[in-house]
């Protein structure tokens, strides 16, 4: 199947400073393979978690993701209860003793949600910069304080469907730095918001950008644009905030904006017949539109795929090559993340598989075809699938989540069965059912890198410096 532009699409030039020759192929190094040495870990608690309203779950949260702050202090976690959890790790991390993670706050959520976003500004020793954007169903999106979960939210803002004046499903958030707009997605739907303005703050989005002309005609678009729900959301990194937007779809598309200056597309095109026929990675659907450091490459990371897809931005929307042996053939989200390389030769992309391993390529964007891993290390008992790798901006530390749900067999005992005092679970034992779903190994884990087999790292420092953990 060809992978040219649909001739109805709007496609424009991109800025001249990405219009650029492709750079030519170059080998990375080899090296020794770097160790991942475990600091400290935790599972994940019930205690402080809601209870759910699914009995069959109600004790068994996992992790679902993981993200450092900004200033590389914190790591914010999302559970599947659904609660969002802060964890303050201290400043001597990389030096024993490592006691075990404890949470500093519980936010519980109204209803699940994948969507949510700390302050781009974020310090640990102000408090003033210490919030949080949470998007859940049939709500508005709200700013709460991080370390006071408690509290009501400082702000609310809404995304309100005209025709009935419902609340429309927020799907993807970003919050970029400075941090003084943010960026929603629904279904064909981009919004922008001012949050530049504590004294006078705007509810509603300074900016609507459909992603089809029409939705109410029985076409739905005619082809033009994108449909569908923008399930990912990534912006550039320019270092002025003001990049390329680039948004996902559950239908397999990708659609790039200048949304601060034009607030229209630039291109938007379809990656399965790049993930189905020229890479045969598969997809069913984008999770996670993630930039490379230099901004020149957008790596597109769909759930149900065998690997991530590489595009270059700079020209066209090519398909510069795909990352194979990343097993993600899974409908949950597997997140990634990127970092610049230590020898300069392109980015470092990591990833978590659905076997409880983390794979880690070297050189992306220094070569056009099929890249294999680099590495690869378990990460757990491989029974469960690793939802999030997030590499500490200094380079030497990696946090990585697990956790997944599976049916129950057939033939498992009824062990499994809650034994709660409450009465559904007391009718579920009584009757020898078995739950729908178990949930396998679940943890937080943090690891160091270790250097001295040819891995550059700098040592674990705060960006803010030595800094007291939060009580």
């Amino acid at each position: 199947m060809s992978t040219e532009p649909n001739k109805n699409s709007p496609t424009h030039k991109l800025p001249t400073h990405l219009l650029r020759e492709p750079t030519p192929e170059i080998q990375p190094p080899t090296m020794n393979k770097p160790s991942l040495n475990l600091l400290t870990s935790t599972t994940c608690p019930t205690t402080s978690l809601p209870k759910s309203p699914d009995p069959r779950n109600r004790d068994t949260p996992f992790f679902k993701s993981a993200q450092w702050t900004a200033d590389g202090t914190t790591l914010l976690t999302l559970t599947s209860h659904p609660s969002i959890q802060t964890y303050v790790l201290p400043s001597t991390l990389l030096t024993p003793p490592h006691p075990p993670l404890t949470p500093t706050s519980t936010l519980p959520l109204p209803e699940p949600t994948s969507t949510f976003s700390p302050s781009p500004y974020f310090s640990l020793s102000h408090p003033s910069t210490q919030y949080l954007l949470t998007a859940t169903t049939d709500h508005p999106i709200h700013l709460t304080p991080i370390f006071s979960p408690a509290s009501p939210p400082l702000a609310s803002f809404f995304l309100i469907k005209p025709e009935t004046e419902s609340y429309l499903p927020i799907t993807s958030l970003v919050w970029p730095s400075p941090g003084t707009h943010f960026i929603t997605g629904t279904t064909n739907l981009l919004a922008l918001f001012d949050i530049s303005r504590p004294d006078s703050l705007c509810s509603t989005p300074l900016l609507r950008i459909p992603t089809i002309p029409s939705t109410r005609h029985i076409s739905k678009g005619n082809g033009i644009g994108m449909r569908g729900t923008v399930s990912a959301l990534g912006l550039q990194p320019t270092g002025a905030g003001e990049g390329i937007l680039a948004a996902g779809t559950w239908t397999r598309w990708v659609g790039l904006y200048d949304i601060y200056r034009s607030g229209s597309v630039i291109a938007n095109f379809s990656v399965k017949p790049s993930a189905d026929h020229e890479a045969g990675i598969k997809g069913k659907g984008v999770v996670q539109t993630i930039w490379s450091p230099c901004g020149r490459y957008l790596v597109v990371n769909e759930r149900g795929s065998e690997g991530l897809l590489v595009y270059d931005v700079r020209g066209t929307h090519k398909l510069l090559g795909w990352l194979s042996g990343r097993d993600g053939t899974t409908n949950q989200r597997l997140g990634v993340d990127v970092f610049p390389d230590q020898n300069g030769n392109g980015f470092e992309v990591w990833a978590g598989t659905k076997n409880g391993t983390v794979v880690m390529y070297e050189g992306v964007g220094m070569n056009e075809g099929e890249t294999k891993p680099t590495w690869e290390w378990g990460v757990n008992d491989g029974e469960s699938a690793v939802g999030a790798t997030a590499m500490h901006s200094s380079g030497s530390v990696l946090a990585t989540c697990s956790g997944s749900w599976k049916v129950a067999d057939d033939d498992s005992s009824d062990e499994g069965s809650s034994d709660d005092s409450d009465s559904d679970s007391e009718d579920d034992s009584s009757s020898g059912k078995k739950p729908a779903f178990v949930v396998e190994e679940t943890s937080l884990k943090v690891w160091s890198i270790d250097a001295s087999n040819g891995a550059a790292a700098q040592e674990f420092e705060p960006l803010e410096g030595d800094v007291e953990e939060k009580e």
